[in-house]
C-alpha cells in the first residue's frame, strides 16, 4: 500500500536533496505540533519530499537549507525581511545595544524614539504602543475600539491573526467558544454593499471595521474612503491592518499610498527588518484609552527589536528603499504576466497585487486543484533554487539579476505546468502527495 507521506511523515522521500530536512521534520514532530511554530511554514504547506523545511543561514536575499541549497527568496519570512538578511545597519544596531542590555526594570529611550518615529511617518498615527506579533497588535486595536465604542461587535475582511476575536471567523475556528465566534462578521473586499449588510443587520452594535487596505485586488469605486465614510457614519472605527502593507507600500503605509487615513492602524513583519515587533497607533482621543484598558507585555520594550526597527526605518528614511523595491516588483510582475500570456495559461494562472507585494494566483482548472498545482509550481521552483509559495516578497536586497532568474525559473517551469494542466499528466510530474486544501484567508 502506498504511504501518504502528507499523513506520515516519517516516510522516506523518493529523492534524497533534502535527506537531513525530513531527519529533522522527523524528530522536531516528536516535540512540535507539525514541526514549526508557524502554520504557514509548517509540513502541510510545502509538499513532503520536494520541499526543504528547515533554514540553516539567510544573506541578502539568499537562503541556505539544511542540506546546503542555496535560493534566492520570495518568501522573506512571510514578508518581515524588508531590507534583507543580515542587514548591515541593523545587525550594528543591534550588536550596539546588546552590549547595553535586552530588557530592563524600567523603559528605555527606545521605547519613545521608535514611537515619534512612526508618529512622524504614518499619517494616522499620533500615539503608540508597542506588541510582538502582528495578533498582539490588531487584538489591542480591536479592544480599544470596543472600549472607545462601548460596543462588541466586529466587521472583519483579510487576516489578522490567531486571536479569538478573529480566527473563530475563519474554519480554524476550533477551541474558540461561539459566543466570541458571534461577535466577528466578514464582509467581502471591493463589495461596499456586504459591509453596508453588517451595519443593518447590527445596528449600532459594530464597534470597528478591520481590513487590510489591500492585498490581492485593487480597491475599486473608491472602495477604502466608501468604507471609511460607511464606517464613520455608523459611529464605528475604522482600522488598517498594515502588519505588511505598512513600510511596505511606502513609508507611510497603504494609508499613505491609497490617501485614506482610518482611526487606527497595527503595523508588523517588515518594521524591524524581522526582529519581534509589532505595534498599534492612531488618534490621541483613541489611544489614551490604552490607560484604561489592559494592553501590557513584558517584552514590549524589548531593546534589541527596537533598536532594529530604529535603524531599519531609518534606513528607509535615507536610502532609495522604497523605490528600489517598487522597481523590482514591476520587474517581477511585469515578467509574470509577460510569460502567462507568451505561453497560453491565462485559464491556470493570474498575477495580482502591488509589485511589492504580488501574487502568482493558481486556479482549479481541468480537474484539477489550485493545490495541486501549487504543489507541482513548488516542487519545480524549489529544486531550481526559488523559495516560493506562489507570491512575490521583494525587499530591498533583491537585485535585477534575482529577478532575472526567477522569470527564468518561470520560462522552465510555466510550459510543464501548462502540459500537465491541459494534457491531463499531474501524476507524471508531481513526485510527491499534492498539498491539500486548507482554510483560506485571502
Amino acid at each position: 500500500m502506498k504511504t501518504n507521506p502528507q499523513q506520515d511523515s516519517t516516510a522516506p522521500s523518493m529523492k534524497h536533496r533534502y535527506r537531513e530536512s525530513e531527519a529533522l521534520l522527523r524528530r522536531a514532530l516528536l516535540t512540535i505540533p507539525l514541526g514549526s511554530q508557524t502554520f504557514s511554514k509548517s509540513k502541510i504547506q510545502f509538499p513532503y519530499g520536494v520541499s526543504p523545511y528547515f533554514i540553516e543561514k539567510g544573506q541578502g536575499c539568499r537562503v541556505w537549507d539544511v542540506d546546503g541549497h542555496e535560493y534566492i527568496d520570495f518568501i522573506n519570512s512571510l514578508a518581515a525581511i524588508s531590507l534583507g538578511y543580515n542587514d548591515p545597519d541593523v545587525n550594528r544596531a543591534v550588536a550596539d545595544q546588546l552590549e547595553k542590555g535586552v530588557i530592563f526594570s524600567l523603559p528605555h529611550r527606545l521605547e519613545m524614539e521608535v514611537a515619534e518615529l512612526l508618529v512622524d511617518m504614518v499619517p494616522c498615527v499620533e500615539m503608540v504602543r508597542f506588541g510582538k506579533n502582528g495578533s498582539d497588535a490588531t487584538s489591542g486595536a480591536i479592544r480599544l475600539a470596543r472600549a472607545y465604542t462601548k460596543r462588541d461587535h466586529v466587521a472583519v475582511c483579510g487576516y489578522h491573526g490567531w486571536q479569538d476575536w478573529y480566527i473563530g471567523s475563519t474554519a480554524r475556528y476550533l477551541g474558540v467558544p461561539d459566543v466570541v465566534r458571534e461577535m466577528t462578521h466578514t464582509f467581502t473586499y471591493n463589495d461596499i454593499a456586504s459591509l453596508e449588510a453588517l451595519f443593518v443587520r447590527y445596528p449600532n452594535q459594530l464597534a470597528a471595521v478591520i481590513m487590510e487596505p489591500m492585498n490581492v485586488a485593487f480597491p475599486k469605486d473608491d472602495f477604502l474612503n466608501n468604507v471609511k465614510d460607511l464606517t464613520h457614519r455608523h459611529g464605528a472605527l475604522l482600522i488598517f491592518d498594515e502588519t505588511i502593507t505598512g513600510f511596505r507600500y511606502a513609508l507611510g503605509g497603504a494609508q499613505d499610498y491609497f490617501g485614506v487615513i482610518p482611526d487606527l492602524a497595527t503595523f508588523g513583519k517588515g518594521m524591524a527588518n524581522g526582529y519581534p515587533l509589532s505595534a498599534v497607533g492612531g488618534r490621541r482621543e483613541i489611544m489614551r484609552y490604552m490607560e484604561e484598558i489592559f494592553f501590557s507585555f513584558t517584552f514590549g520594550g524589548e531593546s534589541l527589536s527596537l533598536a532594529a526597527a530604529r535603524a531599519t526605518l531609518e534606513k528607509m528614511r535615507r536610502e532609495p528603499v522604497h523605490e528600489t523595491m517598487w522597481t523590482r516588483g514591476e520587474q517581477v510582475l511585469d515578467g509574470v504576466r509577460k510569460r502567462i500570456a507568451q505561453h497560453e495559461m491565462e485559464h491556470i494562472f493570474d498575477a495580482s497585487g502591488q509589485p511589492v507585494w504580488s501574487f502568482l494566483v493558481m486556479k482549479d482548472v481541468n480537474g484539477y486543484s489550485s493545490f495541486e498545482i501549487r504543489t507541482l509550481f513548488m516542487q519545480e521552483v524549489l529544486e531550481r533554487g526559488i523559495l516560493s509559495l506562489g507570491g512575490h516578497n521583494i525587499s530591498f536586497s533583491h537585485r535585477v539579476e534575482d529577478i532575472e532568474r526567477l522569470l527564468a525559473v518561470y520560462d522552465e517551469v510555466f510550459p510543464m505546468i501548462k502540459d500537465a494542466v491541459d494534457n491531463r499528466k499531474m501524476a507524471q510530474y508531481l513526485r510527491c502527495e499534492p498539498l491539500q486544501p486548507l482554510f483560506k484567508v485571502r
